[in-house]
This record gives C-alpha cells, sequence and structure tokens, in this order.
C-alpha cells in the first residue's frame, strides 16, 4: 500500500474516532440480506415505501452535491436457474445475475442528520456500514434504499484492487482470498454450492442409516494408498508420523468393530505434484458397507452425485469446459478388459501381444510387471477416449494385480472387483468389494513392500489392521470420492485451485 492511501484512511480512522463513533463498528442486529430487499415492491409511491435494514460492503462511491452514492454489497447473490427453450425437461441453464447482492444506497445530508454526514465524508471503498430507510426506485428506475440513518460498521485500511484490472490476476485472486470472494461472486456462488454438495452427501448417507465418524489425522503407518506422505514428529513420544494419505484402513476397523455403515468426510494430505487436478491436501470422502459390494457402491454413487445435482439447480445436462455431460442416470457400465480390446485390439489376458503391442508404441517392458504395463498403455490409449464419453461411465473389473486390497471375483481369480468413476476423463470415484480374507491380505501387502528397503517396508506393514482383520471383517463394499474433483465438475470449473478456499502457493517473496 502506498503511503498517501494508507495515511488518508489512517486520517478518516481518527475522524470517525472524533464524531464519538466507534470505527469498529458494534453489533448490528435486524438487516435484511440484499437479495431480499431486491425482492420489495420498488414501485410504490413515497409515503408507501416500505422501511429496510441492510449491512454490506461498499463497492461503489459516487458524490455529487448534497447527495452520496453507494453501492452496497452483502453474501445473499446466487445463481438462478432458468428453463431453456429445451424440449428435455431435464436440461437447465444457468445465468449469473451479477448485481443480485448488490444495491445502490443514496445519502442525503438532510436525511441522515449530520452526524451521518461528516461520517459519510470519511468513507472509502471497502469500508463496512449499516443503512436504514425506505426502499424505492429512482427517477431513472434503479431500485434504492433512501437512507435515513447510517452505521458505521468498520473501516478498510487496505485500499481495495480495481474490479477488472487488479482482480483479474490469478496469483494475486489466490493469495487474496477474501478480496476474490468480495469481488467475484462466481467464486462465492461455487463456494456455498460445494457445501451444499457436501451437506447433501451427508443427508444422503445418514438417511441410509450411515454413521459419520472421524479417525485419525496422525498415522504412525502411512497405509491405504500409494502415495508419498508428508512426515512430521511428535516431540513427547519422540516418535515419527505421517500426515494420512487416505481414511481407508481405520474405517475397515470400525467393520470389524460391529460399525456395518461408516463414512468420513475429511482432509487427505499427499506429498506429491500440483496440477489442475491435483492438490497435495484435499477432502475425501471414503465409505464402507458391510455385506455389500462394488456393484451396492455404483447404485449409492450414482444416487449420491444425482441428489447433490438436484440439492444445487442447473439440470442433469451440464456445460464442462466447451462439452456438455449428461448426468441422467442410469449411467454407462463397461469393463476394463472390454474398453482395453477395443482401443489397443489386444485381450487382457494375450500378454504375448499386450508386449508386443507396447514395444511398437515405444513402451518400456523389460521391468514392468504385466498388469502394470496393461494399466500404463490404458491410461494413454483409453483415458482420452473415456474423456470424450458424453455422460459417467463406470469402469469396472480391473487386473487383480492392480488392486491389491480387492476381492477377485470368485470364477477369475485374476479380475478384481473395483471400479473407477470417469467423467469427462476425470477419475471421480474408486471403489471396490473390499478384500477381508487376512491371510491373502498380509500376502499382498508384502508384495506391494517387497521392493522397498527393509527398514521401509516394515515401516509400512500396518500389522495392527491384518490383526483387525484376523477377528473377522465381514464382506463390504468400500467407496471414495474426491469431494473437490466432484464440486468442480458439477460446477463447471476447471482448475481444483477454484474450489478449495485457500489452495496450496508457494510463499511469496518479500518485498
Amino acid at each position: 500500500m502506498d503511503n498517501a492511501a494508507e495515511s488518508s484512511r489512517l486520517d478518516k480512522l481518527g475522524n470517525i474516532a472524533k464524531l464519538g463513533v466507534d470505527p469498529w463498528g458494534q453489533r448490528f442486529d435486524g438487516h435484511m440480506p440484499i437479495q431480499q430487499i431486491l425482492e420489495l415492491p420498488a414501485d410504490l409511491p413515497e409515503d408507501q415505501r416500505p422501511s429496510v435494514k441492510a449491512a454490506g460492503r461498499i463497492v461503489s462511491r459516487r458524490i455529487g452535491g448534497k447527495v452520496h452514492w453507494l453501492d452496497l454489497r452483502d453474501w445473499s447473490g446466487h445463481l438462478t436457474t432458468r428453463k431453456t427453450t429445451s424440449d428435455d425437461p431435464k436440461h437447465e441453464a444457468t445465468e449469473f445475475n451479477d448485481w443480485s447482492s448488490r444495491i445502490q444506497v443514496m445519502l442525503g445530508q438532510k436525511q441522515i442528520g449530520d452526524t451521518g454526514w461528516a461520517i459519510a465524508h470519511e468513507l472509502d471503498l471497502g469500508d463496512l456500514v449499516g443503512i436504514e430507510g425506505k426502499f424505492g426506485k429512482t427517477k431513472r428506475g434503479e431500485p434504492t434504499i433512501f437512507a435515513e440513518k447510517l452505521t458505521f460498521l468498520s473501516k478498510s485500511l487496505e485500499p481495495h484492487p480495481d474490479k477488472w484490472a487488479g482482480m483479474s490476476e490469478m496469483e494475486y485472486r489466490l493469495r487474496h482470498r477474501y478480496l476474490d470472494l468480495t469481488y467475484n461472486p462466481e467464486l462465492l456462488d461455487v463456494t456455498l454450492k460445494r457445501i451444499k454438495i457436501v451437506r447433501t452427501i451427508r443427508s444422503y448417507l445418514d438417511a441410509r442409516g450411515y454413521c459419520e465418524v472421524e479417525t485419525p489425522t496422525l498415522h504412525a503407518i502411512a497405509g491405504g494408498a500409494a502415495a508419498r506422505p508428508f512426515k512430521t514428529h511428535h516431540n513427547a513420544l519422540d516418535i515419527p508420523l505421517f500426515l494420512r494419505i487416505a481414511l481407508e484402513l481405520h474405517l475397515k476397523r470400525l467393520l470389524v468393530g460391529g460399525m456395518e455403515k461408516v463414512y468420513e468426510i475429511g482432509r487427505v494430505f499427499r506429498n506429491e505434484g500440483i496440477s489442475q487436478k491435483h492438490n497435495p491436501e484435499f477432502t475425501m470422502m471414503e465409505l464402507y458397507q458391510a455385506y455389500g459390494n462394488y456393484e451396492t457402491m455404483m447404485e449409492l454413487t450414482e444416487g449420491m452425485v444425482v441428489a447433490a445435482i438436484d440439492a444445487i439447480g442447473g439440470g442433469y445436462v451440464r456445460s464442462y469446459g466447451e462439452r456438455t455431460i449428461d448426468f441422467a442416470p442410469p449411467w454407462k457400465r463397461l469393463s476394463y478388459g472390454e474398453l482395453f480390446e477395443t482401443w489397443t485390439n489386444c485381450a487382457i489376458g494375450d500378454h504375448e501381444a499386450i508386449e508386443t503391442f507396447a514395444k511398437k508404441n515405444g513402451f518400456e517392458t523389460v521391468k514392468l510387471d504385466a498388469e502394470v504395463l496393461i494399466h500404463k498403455l490404458f491410461e494413454v490409449f483409453v483415458e482420452p477416449r473415456l474423456e470424450e464419453a458424453p455422460t459417467p461411465v463406470f469402469v469396472y473389473d480391473y487386473p487383480a494385480g492392480l488392486c491389491p486390497l480387492t476381492k477377485r471375483k470368485k470364477d477369475d481369480a485374476t479380475i478384481a472387483e473395483r471400479f473407477e468413476l470417469y467423467v469427462h476423463g476425470m477419475e471421480l470415484a474408486n471403489a471396490y468389494t473390499e478384500l477381508n480374507d487376512p491371510i491373502m491380505q498380509e500376502q499382498t501387502f508384502s508384495q506391494q513392500l517387497a521392493g522397498l528397503p527393509e527398514e521401509d517396508s516394515m515401516a509400512k506393514m500396518d500389522h495392527d489392521f491384518i490383526r483387525a482383520q484376523r477377528h473377522g471383517m465381514p464382506p463390504a463394499g468400500g467407496l471414495g470420492i474426491g469431494i473437490d474433483r466432484l464440486v468442480m465438475l458439477l460446477c463447471d470449473t476447471q482448475t481444483i485451485r477454484d474450489v478449495i478456499l485457500f489452495p496450496l502457493l508457494r510463499p511469496q517473496a518479500q518485498g
């Protein structure tokens, strides 16, 4: 902030205090949301205008003689939906009304009194004020609060940026989320929709008998997923600990304990790359249902996402970037093997043909297990095709070697009962028929860790989880959904940073 702007605002702060007014405000009860005020009749004669009381931030200010004009904003604006001319009743469009949480205020010297008029001269963009007056329209037809009382609520000592120039730089917006929320109503809308989505998921699961639980964030063993953990140290116990990379293993312990339907929505931490779809700290929903399987999880996933769409509105046919996705159920279900064969012309069990195809396309094959090679080819030749799919796609029945925590198909031990849900090519959900055989579980853990140094292998082998399973874990279905990616897809947001209020950023250089 430059010295002149700082000095001016500090001087105004002092002037407000000299008037006997608290520049940091007090309790201000009974104010109405601006959106609610805007819905009142505005064309009534002056003597019939309704009395209103509003509070908000000054986002525009104009001075003319003995009248000051303010634009006041609060958080009550929202996306409004309207039916399109489409014959398809499930297809709705949305349009943003930038003025829906913003209202004009007229401050007249005669109407607000000497103290109010003196305060009006000390106002700056970004200040918070309370207004009491009559609601109507100006001669130009602008909905306006004609103020009769001005209450000062808080001073902004920092000048606010120009909306179009100052707030167009993404780096600036990410580092100043409080300003981004103030001047980009679209961000506030996505944030409020995220809250609705999470609330709907909870309600949907609670109504079906699931219990929400909380499991530890600090783990002695970084288990439940193949990811690099963040490391820390507990001073009192003098032991190394890890921030959790998954919620899975503690939730499964609860199945052993007799809790038949459990879920958790919580932060998960992975010390890996940052991209449009990845943040080191993200929100995961995981659930487990005793006596279910991966087909149970398909039905649950579809119903839960559809319920979230119903909660935020906008219809099942939704834009995402330049494409549209039709979320109307039922969703397509395709096996991993048939997709692989369609786009590589190799049967998933024909390892000779797969190796020949891989070499022809420049893949290293010598050091790779067969299943790992298959999945690398799947990522290159199949996943881009899934991005073109106009509907969500459940891809099910994965090669068993890729899924050590998954039960094998009864009639084919080379196939694991797992699905991933792809929407616009993005992996949104992952589910399994859970492996509850402790002998096989210990073997698969050992195979997973075989390539690690012995000290790392011992550190990652969760013997207590195996012990829990040995006491009898029921057959179960398990599901994980990335909440951030779900919000991205349902709110047409292309980067994960726009659905996380405070994404991780590199520290800003001082000075």
